[in-house]
């Protein structure tokens, strides 16, 4: 039987074939149009790089590895990115789901499901997410801070966007329930950089049984490869808190942190990324300020100035930045730390230009493993981004500078070269800091590299100073890693030993964990674009853990043992410091925990030090015993935080001492974050008290838009520091801060005398192309 197509064809040939010819071929042509069968969709392919691609309206499917495979889905027009997930795609396309555990029993069925779309238009790649929770009442949510590291102890979920595929590095996107936004670089899996910011937007909604998701990231946002098929790796985290629980859409080992190893994400297929556009990033600033500074005789003092950020895509992997007139009035004062050591602080950077590409010029700083690095590491910063525009604590003009960073294929790659004028104030020359890092990822999951850096002139205004090094990481199987490095520096103070270098092994599950360390600073290796802690040493460290999960517990989740060692020699192999150091630490079910620390010391003082203005350590040798018990109270409470009390000997005296440090939840929007640190120190007939107090009150109006304080108390400096901050993110990348501090006290001034003062109001604009 004909079909109705052929039998209409034939019954009207004859009748063309009457028409003269023009006339006939062209209603033959209009005839043979109209029949024809229509094409269809375009064909999907099978398969892409060999990854399988899921059949609509599918979204995922398994490799024959058993690993998880998303399809990403084109959209006709842009999704209004609104939180409510009421678009007609969400009931026709399905979600990846089937969520699994990491903790607390890793590897089993997530207890709340989770649905997640990947959807793409000529623009943006949306993340839609549906979080059920059986019990939406007990949800945790008291952040909406822009990258406030709360957001973290909040119900929150994560996106990990592979976008190379290396299996190591991601874009990371982090939110909660109220619409917090908190973005970071994921690099090497084990570093992490939250200080990372770009252009992205995020939704969320709450619901009678739980909360949605919508993120809207512009592809100018990120950075891939546009030569070869969009393959990207993908993975999503969820965080219940108030169950204590930690799920993705691809497990991955409980021993991996925060779920950040790459290695074991989903892979996303189906991205069609737009053509490879140069990206042109502007970012304008003006700034107005008055000042007041009493010991250099200088009262509300007025000024103004402007300087511009450039940032230009090379590549869809490469970008090149200039900086000009840079200012960071905006930036937040350093935290006051207690220091009872004859050794310096390293104090974090908190300057945005410098964190940017933070990751990428890290050096021999992604090994040491989670459960075995404290921030009082001794491992030297080769490059350590403080030391620009800044001496001793005080400012130091940057005129301008360049930095190139990004990727071609397996290799990374970082250029500096910034350029500072002279301070009067500080007695600084005019200086020059360069940086070159270079890094290629080898084998499945390691890397090697290495990195020069130079100043010049140097710090004592002779010739330059450089350093140079090469540093690899590797990682095998799930739960070994060796990483090593060696530097070494040249200078005009040549002589001594210029040489550094450590060795380290470490094995990290969550059941055990074993470490083994060698460290040399050399008394000549002076990196004046990096960072010491202590030089001229020698360091071998060994520590052994044990911590088994309690299945059958309805109270204790994990119990952990952990025993170290850890000895210093200086290059004349002279004992400076020994510590045999044992702790106990219960976790239970309700995210509280509690440890027990216990450490015998021994420590050879060569030089006398002050620990406050009327105890001094003088000259010897000591051996004392310590003990410090600390109580941690899980993030869902409305009093969170750490109390601590120490009690022991203390170089020849004795030492007494509590802390407390957490946040206070007084409504969603409203919280106070206290910090108080006091240490009674006896040593022979003197007796002092050191303090710190210190609070940080928030007020967040809206996800982009807060008012914060710091406000401190140091007894060692008897001086009180005061900063509130009004920020206003008023369009993404596009800032208005508001920023007034003040300084009171000091030696034998009463905390009554005004020291310093300043109100700066600072505007930020970001134009792209």
């Amino acid at each position: 039987m004909l079909s109705d197509r052929e039998d209409l064809i034939r019954s009207v040939i004859p009748a063309l074939a009457r028409l003269s010819r023009p006339a006939g071929v062209a209603a033959l042509a209009c005839l043979l149009t109209a029949v024809a069968p229509s094409p269809g969709p375009a064909q999907t392919p099978a398969s892409v790089q060999g990854y399988p691609v899921p059949e609509l309206p599918a979204t995922t499917t398994r490799a024959a590895d058993g690993s998880i495979v998303v399809r990403a889905v084109r959209l006709d027009a842009p999704l209004a990115a609104d939180g409510s997930l009421d678009e007609e795609v969400y009931h026709t396309i399905l979600p990846a789901a089937g969520f699994v555990q990491q903790y607390p029993w890793n590897g089993e069925p997530a207890t709340q499901d989770t649905q997640v779309w990947v959807f793409f238009d000529s623009d943006h790649v949306y993340v839609g997410l549906r979080a059920f929770d059986s019990d939406p009442d007990r949800m945790v949510a008291n952040e909406m801070r822009r990258d406030s590291r709360n957001i973290w102890q909040n119900d929150n979920v994560i996106v990990l966007l592979d976008t190379f595929l290396d299996r190591r590095s991601a874009f990371f996107f982090q939110t909660n329930p109220l619409g917090g936004v908190r973005d970071a670089l994921v690099l090497n899996e084990s570093t992490t950089n939250y200080d990372w910011n770009t252009v992205w937007d995020v939704q969320t909604l709450r619901t009678d049984d739980g909360w949605t998701v919508e993120m809207a990231i512009p592809f100018k946002s990120l950075r891939f490869d546009p030569r070869s098929e969009q393959v990207w790796g993908f993975n999503v985290m969820r965080v219940v808190r108030s169950i204590n629980e930690q799920s993705l859409l691809s497990p991955v080992p409980d021993n991996s942190g925060q779920g950040m190893r790459m290695a074991s994400a989903a892979t996303l297929v189906g991205i069609e990324a737009p053509s490879g556009s140069r990206n042109v990033e502007v970012r304008p600033y003006a700034i107005s300020d008055v000042t007041t500074n009493v010991p250099a005789g200088i009262s509300n003092h007025v000024d103004a100035d402007f300087g511009i950020d450039a940032k230009y895509g090379v590549t869809s992997s490469m970008t090149f930045d200039l900086t000009y007139n840079t200012d960071f009035a905006q930036v937040e004062i350093d935290e006051q730390q207690v220091n009872l050591t004859r050794f310096g602080l390293f104090l974090p950077e908190k300057r945005e230009f410098f964190l940017e590409g933070q990751g990428i010029f890290d050096f021999a700083g992604s090994g040491g493993g989670r459960r075995f690095r404290g921030e009082s590491s001794p491992l030297p910063h080769v490059f350590f981004s403080r030391r620009i525009g800044l001496d001793e604590g005080s400012p130091v003009p940057i005129q301008g500078g360049g930095r190139l960073m990004g990727r071609v294929g397996r290799v990374s790659m970082g250029l500096l070269n910034i350029r500072t004028e002279g301070a009067e104030i500080a007695s600084v020359r005019p200086t020059n800091f360069s940086v070159a890092r270079i890094k290629s990822d080898v084998l499945r999951r390691s890397s090697i590299g290495a990195i020069l850096t130079n100043r010049d002139p140097s710090a004592t205004g002779e010739a330059s100073n450089r350093v140079y090094g090469a540093d690899a990481n590797m990682l095998f199987y799930d739960n070994l890693q060796i990483n090593a490095f060696y530097a070494r520096a040249s200078s005009a103070e040549a002589g001594g030993d210029p040489e550094s270098y450590r060795a380290q092994v470490n094995y990290d599950s969550d059941r055990y964990g074993l470490q083994a360390e060698h460290l040399k600073v050399g008394d000549a290796f002076d990196p004046e674009v990096g960072f010491l802690l202590r030089d001229d040493f020698r360091r071998t460290f060994a520590s052994i853990r044990f911590s088994p999960r309690l299945a059958s517990s309805r109270l204790v989740r994990q119990l952990s043992w952990e025993a170290s060692f850890d000895r210093f020699v200086n290059g004349a192999d002279v004992l400076e410091t020994r510590q045999e150091k044992g702790s106990f630490n219960a976790e239970f079910n309700s995210s509280d925990q509690v440890t027990l620390d216990v450490s015998r010391n021994l420590e050879f003082v060569d030089e006398p030090y002050d620990v406050a203005d009327e105890v001094a350590v003088p000259v010897g040798r000591y051996r004392f015993v310590d003990a410090t018990l600390s109580l941690e109270l899980g993030p869902h409470r409305k009093v969170s935080g750490t109390l601590a009390a120490s009690r022991g000997g203390f170089f020849g005296g004795d030492r007494t001492g509590i802390s407390y440090s957490g946040r206070v939840e007084l409504s969603p929007q409203l919280a106070i974050e206290p910090r108080a640190s006091l240490d009674w120190i006896s040593i022979r007939d003197a007796r002092t008290r050191v303090t710190l107090l210190g609070a940080r009150p928030t007020l967040t109006i809206t996800p982009r838009m807060y008012v914060g304080a710091l406000v401190q108390y140091n007894s060692s400096t008897d001086a009180l520091e005061t900063n509130v901050r009004w920020r206003w993110e008023f369009d993404p990348g596009s800032d208005l801060f508001v920023v007034y501090t003040d300084g009171r006290g000091g030696p034998g001034r009463g905390l009554s005398r005004l020291v310093s003062r300043g109100l700066a109001i600072k505007l930020t604009r970001l134009f792209r192309f």
